[in-house]
């Protein structure tokens, strides 16, 4: 059967007007739809004075996703044509008592003998507050059907359908999940916080698989926004959402994403205006008043600026770019709006005059930072992009960034390599593309790093005497200063990489009296090895070096053919060459050229 369309390509302008964010005009089965609404109203709020029902206090945009999650059931074919959902919406708008009503719907709607139904929570302490829900729901029943039909067994996490033998299990989300035999329905709660899980996307994906199986089965995803960037199974579940919902993909999950528009996250101004958090708070002035929210949006913005990001990203679910910890780096605040969507490392070498490179290493479990630091011929900006590589051992060692890790990798930002010398080689080749282009000025190294860092540019034909040792600490102070200044006035842009706004956001300024080292915010997990390569490369493109005065032996085609000929060259087509650049071996293009010849010779004694 053909898919249904579940995008709502209208989403921004629904969402500014206070509209619902459901596709309209599905052709649900408004019998189902019927059922399902009648059995989540009545059921009844344990943790609220009063206890009231659902009925009386839900937000119709919740009863609105009942409808489509159990009114698309083809009732001839028993195929549910929605098995999806993905919600994300903020903090206290009532998100785990759904959760808890929606999965008691689903177990009593369900017809399968003995099937299994799930709704985990990232922690024992929230699947424990959902299960003390659904349990309190089921024991303030009206009519005092459901304590006789549903078994709570408090022990076991578990409410049993004694009428057709199905159970509904409330449990943390671990491996255990996808054992014992298949799921029929799942709710997955705060997916956000499972973004640092590097095994969670193995899980969720055996999760769906076994599914494949049971027509009528559907997963749930409940989530807020993460208060860091977004990482792991969270980034690609909300990633497969958005495209869902804006028309891109055509899969059926139900998105329903209370988020403003990308433009107006980036817009303080608009997100900090509480005239328009009713927008993203579905669930106001029922479990959730602005007025409330307004009072603990003063007390964040008098903790400072990560107080600020933690209240957006969780209560207005504003994205976050970078964690803006009290004691970060200066730098940070100047750091998402300097970013470039056009600079790539290709752009770099054809836009810039001169390059240089830092490189800074670590440990196997550490990143191996690389950063190129171009001059634009034309605007006299520097134009930033970097790179890392990482042993595949930082994974098993590193697990709450493994997830990361990945996501950069899949970026192209981040190579993984068995062994820490193809790290080396991979930086070295790089800054070969700047040696043959003509354009390298110096490549900066940490003075206590790895000495196969030197050997693979020497491999690649860089001079001794391009390889500058650069101390590090407080000693790169001064790069830290210009960097800042740099990115506060324009004068530096950089590739827009996620890579760099992580490590940004991992960095940490410390002072020690006129003197500014950067170390890592949370040891051993938050990396900042390529921010310090930039840091490495800037301490040189602050004394502004000059372009290579000879150019590139590719700029000007006629004397390259004179040099070198339409083949390969000859001892004496090498000595025709300027002979002030046979004098000078820094010379990019004669190094380069030279390497070629002595190679082409050793083939042809071969």
């Amino acid at each position: 059967m053909e898919p249904w369309d579940l995008s709502c390509p209208d989403w921004e302008r629904k969402l500014l007007a206070g509209e619902s964010l459901i596709p309209a005009n599905l052709p649900l089965d408004r019998d189902l739809v019927a059922t399902a609404q009648g059995i989540f109203t009545k059921l009844r709020i344990p943790d609220v004075p009063g206890t009231p029902r659902l009925a009386d206090v839900a937000g119709q945009w919740i009863l609105d996703i009942v409808a489509v999650l159990f009114g698309s059931l083809d009732r001839a074919t028993q195929v549910r044509m929605v098995r999806g959902l993905f919600l994300l919406v903020p903090k206290k708008n009532a998100k785990t008592t759904y959760s808890a009503a929606l999965m008691l719907t689903a177990l009593l709607m369900n017809k399968r003998p003995a099937a299994r139904l799930l709704m985990t929570g990232p922690s024992q302490e929230i699947s424990d507050l959902a299960f003390s829900q659904a349990a309190g729901m089921i024991k303030l029943d009206d009519e005092g059907f459901l304590p006789k039909r549903l078994k709570v067994r408090d022990h076991l996490s578990q409410i049993e359908d004694l009428k057709t033998g199905a159970t509904l299990k409330i449990k943390t989300f671990d491996e255990d999940i996808v054992t014992g035999g298949v799921i029929t329905a799942a709710l997955l709660d705060e997916i956000h916080l499972l973004g640092k899980r590097a095994r969670a996307a193995a899980i969720i994906q055996q999760l769906r698989g076994g599914m494949v199986s049971v027509p009528e089965s559907f997963l749930a995803m409940i989530t807020t926004q993460s208060f860091e960037p977004p990482a792991g199974v969270f980034k690609s579940e909300l990633q497969v959402a958005r495209a869902i919902r804006d028309g891109k993909a055509r899969v059926d999950t139900l998105p329903v994403l209370y988020e403003f528009p990308e433009r107006l996250q980036k817009d303080a101004g608009f997100w900090s205006n509480p005239k328009n958090w009713h927008l993203v708070t579905p669930n106001v002035d029922r479990s959730i008043r602005i007025g409330r929210l307004q009072l603990d949006f003063e007390e964040a913005k008098l903790k400072g600026p990560a107080e600020v990001q933690l209240f957006a990203s969780q209560h207005l679910n504003v994205e976050i770019g970078l964690g803006l910890h009290t004691d970060r780096w200066a730098g940070a605040e100047h750091w998402e709006r300097s970013a470039d969507q056009a600079i790539s490392f290709e752009a770099l070498l054809e836009r810039s005059e001169v390059i240089v490179f830092g490189i800074d290493g670590g440990g196997l479990d550490d990143l191996l930072g690389f950063s190129a630091l171009g001059r634009c011929r034309t605007t006299k900006k520097i134009l930033s992009w970097s790179k890392a590589w990482a042993h595949k051992t930082a994974l098993k060692r590193r697990q709450d960034i493994a997830p990361r890790l990945l996501d950069f990798e899949a970026d192209g930002d981040l190579e993984l390599v068995s062994r820490i010398d193809e790290a080396y080689v991979g930086a070295a080749q790089l800054v070969e593309r700047a040696l043959i282009a003509g354009l390298l000025d110096r490549v900066c190294v940490d003075r206590a790093g790895v000495a196969g860092i030197v050997t693979a540019l020497k491999a690649v034909g860089v001079p001794e005497d391009l390889i500058e040792g650069v101390h590090q600490g407080w000693q790169l102070s001064g790069s830290i200063k210009d960097t800042e200044g740099a990115l506060s006035d324009g004068r530096l842009v950089h590739a827009d990489q996620p890579l760099m706004d992580w490590c940004v956001s991992n960095a940490k300024a410390t002072s020690n009296g006129n003197a500014i080292s950067i170390t890592k915010q949370h040891a051993g997990t938050g990396k900042i090895d390529p921010l310090v390569a930039l840091f490495v490369a800037m301490s040189r493109m602050r004394l502004e070096p000059m372009p290579a005065s000879a150019g590139s032996i590719y700029d000007d085609e006629t004397a390259y053919t004179e040099a070198f000929g339409e083949a390969a060259p000859a001892a004496a087509q090498l000595e025709r060459w300027d002979p002030a650049v046979l004098a000078d071996i820094r010379h990019p293009a004669f190094a380069e050229h030279k390497r070629r010849f002595e190679t082409w010779q050793l083939q042809q004694e071969d």
